[in-house]
């Protein structure tokens, strides 16, 4: 789409993206972050990745057989 627009349509459209975005509220990195520790920290036991399935709601656990490349 840029490639079509000549460079003052470009600069236009920047100018115009920056008017909306002067306005928008800013927060310091460091509480962010803090927050988004919390949150996680917050579902770690019940992150199955973390955690682990049980056997009893695991699918894929024991003998089905596999896939045998020949």
């Amino acid at each position: 789409m840029a490639r079509d627009m000549s460079d003052k349509e470009i600069l236009k459209m920047e100018l115009e993206q920056l008017k909306k975005e002067v306005n928008t509220a800013r927060t310091p990195v460091g509480p962010n972050c803090a927050d988004t520790i919390a949150f996680v920290e917050g579902l770690l036991p019940n992150d199955p990745l973390i955690k682990g399935v049980s056997d009893d709601k695991n699918p894929y656990k024991g003998d089905k057989g596999g896939c045998i490349v020949t």
